[in-house]
């Protein structure tokens, strides 16, 4: 079955795209499990970044200045207020995330794979893009294996080619105008002399045609193939997303 538009009419007339996005990370989990090796084991994530409310408050009981310093005589003495030395106005992006990590359980949990599938929020701006790619960028740099999967229509940014912007480099199947629906997987691989490659397996995606099959890496020289289409179909199919 083919890929769908999940943001535009017919399919957003009666399902949110975030339906599919919350529940293809479980789906995904549930391939994983016949395919992972022994000793490594695969859980899914989803955080709804600042868009989540949280409706349940605590709230502190004790009304004392938290400054205050006993006093002897049993009342507080009010210290002088420590003043900052900079105050600015900070816009501080919480992301979406729509994850699946697979952790070697063999070596204390270790993370060793991440699949993203990216949501609006993650390429709407470029604040929001580069907190994401700094963080594919770390995942990569602790030699975590990461996939980034793209269905977001109505955005056109590519975030794969904006991590290769940050690192200085460039890929030639992005020419002359890096596709907004993709799949990727990336890995680095240490070589002697403190050299670092990164490897990439780019496939785009269309409207109407299947999704690819990604490697996984676990290990450098140990990987499993993810098809994508399984899962995805069968989270559509258990919305009713025709």
């Amino acid at each position: 079955m083919p890929l769908r538009d999940h943001f535009r009419s017919p399919v957003n007339d009666t399902h949110s795209w975030d339906e599919v996005h919350g529940q293809w990370p479980g789906e995904i989990v549930r391939d994983l499990t016949t395919i992972l090796p022994a000793g490594f084991r695969a859980a899914p994530k989803v955080h709804l970044g600042s868009a989540f409310e949280v409706d349940v408050g605590g709230y502190d009981l004790d009304s004392r200045d938290p400054d205050a310093v006993p006093d002897p005589r049993g009342s507080p003495a009010t210290l002088a207020a420590l003043s900052p030395t900079l105050t600015v106005e900070a816009e501080l992006s919480d992301q979406d995330e729509y994850e699946v990590r697979i952790y070697d359980t063999e070596r204390g949990r270790q993370l060793v794979a991440a699949i993203e599938i990216v949501s609006p929020a993650n390429k709407d701006r470029p604040n929001t893009r580069e907190v994401f790619v700094g963080k594919v960028a770390s995942l990569l740099q602790q030699g975590v294996c990461v996939s980034l999967v793209d269905l977001v229509t109505v955005r056109q940014a590519n975030l794969y080619a904006e991590l290769l912007t940050l690192l200085g480099r460039n890929d030639p199947a992005l020419a002359p105008t890096p596709p907004h629906l993709y799949a990727v997987t990336l890995r680095t691989r240490r070589l002697p002399k403190h050299r670092t490659l990164l490897d990439a397996w780019f496939y785009p995606m269309t409207l109407g045609q299947p999704l690819p099959t990604l490697p996984i890496w676990l290990t450098p020289d140990l990987r499993v193939m993810l098809p994508l289409e399984s899962s995805y179909q069968e989270a559509c199919r258990i919305l009713g997303i025709a």
